[in-house]
């Protein structure tokens, strides 16, 4: 099992949660026989652009949802295992989710990707809309 940055890593990860913060992701990849964070930031794009094919790697993120009336925090967990990477290191990647679990262990929605239509954005919301059950709204 890899090891696991718990220190850094549960950092970023509150400070996503932090409602008064900008930073709306965090990302964490693997260095050697560790999982290290990567990246925080605010800018969705940039989150996205992150990933590629011969990527292992995690994120996490807060979608704000709601209507006009009411606003709230719901947050994403990603495991991102590229379409190149090797069946082994893909195995590997279910015994240490675990792991990184431990640190990053509240959100809504948990995601498995390997395609950037998998974490557009636009999905993103629709799947944390559709975890929130009732989705109310003045019609507006």
């Amino acid at each position: 099992m890899a090891k696991v940055e718990k220190e850094s890593i549960s950092e970023a990860y509150n400070e996503v949660r932090d409602d008064s913060s900008q930073t709306s992701w965090a990302i964490l990849k693997y260095e050697g026989t560790s999982i290290v964070l990567e990246s925080t930031g605010s800018d969705y794009q940039q989150f996205k652009e992150s990933f590629n094919d011969e990527d292992r790697k995690y994120g996490f993120v807060r979608m704000v949802t709601g209507d006009e009336l009411s606003k709230r925090a719901k947050f994403v967990f990603i495991t991102w295992c590229g379409k190149d990477v090797s069946p082994l290191k893909k195995a590997r990647m279910s015994v240490d989710k675990s792991a990184v679990k431990d640190v990053i262990n509240s959100f809504a929605v948990e995601l498995l990707a390997s395609e950037p239509e998998d974490i557009d954005e636009d999905n993103i919301r629709t799947l944390v809309k559709k975890a929130g059950g009732a989705n109310y709204g003045t019609g507006n």
